[in-house]
């Protein structure tokens, strides 16, 4: 593997003149090429017009200390090097059109030289990864060193340093945008959403209710919520979630409330619970419409009086926690059939938001697979980029054709899969064709209407029926397998306008329309 450095030309740390006096000095560029263990195979040199007679004077030295070391002159212009529109544009020019070679080479970017906005440049281009190096950096001798110096690599690897891209993250988004996780997103309804959730989430303490599809991103807003206020600094407990579907048994109880020792089989020690764990932060629940109606009981005297009994113990505990609550469920036909009590969901229903599905907020597709491929190079470090073909034919799917049944988890695994398959970071159509072809396999495969349809009509049939009737359809087939009568279906059915009619024949109508 040969090592290549970036590096500008020093106008004023690389000329030292041309007597012996300048080996007694540091000269950043060539005494990068002096280091014992770090072997230079090629230097690619970046210069003005102005800087030739230094460069060539550079080339002659490096030949003398490090033979083995190609240099390669690459001329740029700037007008003014403190431009940062200008320098940037004229480096990132040349690193475009730049060969790389991954299997083969590994490169450096020399950061010492240079002006403070060609350094700055330098920095993005190689975090953004159109260099996909790494940062050098390079400083004098100390006392007792020899000429060259030192260097040291700089690792841009931020995944390796939670705290401090989190930290990062938090300085840079603000409000709304960071309760989008800084997401452009252009649908009209989830952005006065998000705008009327920022207020509420600074200056209340209620609980909040998040409804909306599976997948449709309630874990992750109840996150940035609490990032949100941690950072506004309105909590200083822990964020704690919980999928309430994954609770059963004794084990509800015990997880969000707590036990003693010896309160049931099992109990060998004491547990806080998940609401004492929330104490001063934020309890996520998740899929709330799951819980028992005890629990729920318990819940609602926990939320209003911020106390509970955990199980087996003979007195109260306190815990100051907000609670955001998630559902796919309708909790108001819950309460009508007594599975949701109407108390708990009146305390829950002061601030409720409704999120969309994708395919309710399509036009937010594009700036969501940006999102997702700018996400996959922070944690990874490589970048992945689309061809335009390929970019063209994935987001023309993605906007008419696909169903997103699981919504932005089915982007997200989408993403994944043709990021992990592009060859050099770049996604091609031949990808792109491969993943809508399994994409429209999933969903087939999964198609409750055909499934279920298809036991009593012939694809050819189904082709003759529009969507709109075969959903329908398959509602009525539904209801008719459980219930135990033609008339018992007929009244389910047709329970409203039975109502405005003197008389009536389900069973008939019900017939009639099955014919």
């Amino acid at each position: 593997m040969k090592t290549v450095v970036f590096s500008i030309l020093g106008v004023n740390l690389d000329r030292r003149g041309r007597g012996k006096k300048r080996w007694e000095t540091w000269r950043p560029t060539v005494s990068l090429c002096q280091h014992d263990d770090l072997l230079v195979d090629r230097l690619e040199l970046i210069l003005e017009s102005r800087g030739q007679s230094l460069s060539t004077q550079v080339a002659e030295d490096i030949a003398l200390i490090s033979p083995e070391t190609e240099v390669r002159d690459n001329h740029v212009r700037f007008d003014d090097p403190w431009d940062f529109a200008q320098v940037y544009g004229a480096l990132r020019e040349l690193v475009d059109s730049y060969p790389f070679d991954l299997e083969n080479e590994r490169y450096l970017v020399h950061m010492t030289t240079g002006t403070h906005v060609a350094q700055i440049c330098w920095f993005l281009l190689t975090e953004a990864r159109h260099i996909p190096g790494t940062l050098v950096q390079s400083s004098p001798p100390r006392k007792g060193d020899g000429p060259a110096g030192r260097y040291h690599l700089i690792d841009l690897d931020l995944s390796k340093y939670d705290q401090i891209a989190s930290r990062f993250r938090l300085e840079q988004l603000e409000g709304t945008a960071y309760l989008k996780q800084g997401i452009e997103t252009r649908n009209s309804a989830f952005n006065a959403m998000i705008d009327q959730l920022e207020k509420v989430s600074i200056r209340s303490r209620e609980p909040i209710l998040l409804t909306g599809p599976t997948g449709a991103g309630k874990s992750q807003l109840a996150r940035q919520i609490f990032e949100l206020k941690k950072q506004r600094q309105l909590l200083a407990g822990n964020f704690v979630a919980v999928n309430c579907a994954t609770l059963r048994g004794d084990n509800v109880s015990s997880t969000l409330f707590g036990h003693v020792k010896g309160a049931y089989t099992g109990a060998a020690r004491d547990r806080a619970g998940l609401l004492r764990e929330a104490d001063g932060g934020l309890l996520f629940l998740d899929e709330i419409g799951e819980l028992g109606l005890d629990e729920q009981a318990m819940l609602l005297h926990a939320i209003e009086d911020k106390r509970f009994m955990p199980m087996g113990a003979d007195r109260e505990i306190g815990s100051d926690f907000q609670l955001i609550a998630g559902t796919n469920r309708k909790l108001a036909e819950a309460v009508a059939e007594g599975a949701f009590r109407e108390d708990l969901l009146a305390r829950l229903d002061l601030w409720t938001y409704q999120l969309p599905s994708l395919k309710e907020r399509i036009e937010d597709l594009t700036p969501n697979i940006e999102f997702e491929l700018n996400k996959r190079r922070e944690t990874s470090g490589s970048m992945v980029r689309f061809s335009t073909e390929a970019w063209e034919r994935y987001t023309k799917f993605g906007t008419n054709e696909a169903e997103w049944r699981a919504n932005f988890r089915d982007l997200n695994s989408s993403i994944t899969r043709m990021a992990t398959l592009a060859d050099g970071g770049r996604v091609t159509r031949e990808v792109v064709d491969q993943e809508i072809e399994l994409l429209k396999r999933r969903w087939g495969s999964h198609t409750p209407t055909n499934n279920l349809l298809g036991n009593y009509l012939s694809a050819a049939e189904l082709e003759e029926i529009d969507q709109f009737d075969q959903l329908q359809l398959m509602h009525v087939i539904e209801a008719c397998r459980s219930s135990s009568t033609l008339a018992h279906a007929g009244r389910r059915l047709f329970d409203v306008s039975r109502q405005k009619k003197r008389s009536s024949n389900d069973s008939h109508r019900l017939k009639q329309y099955l014919q």
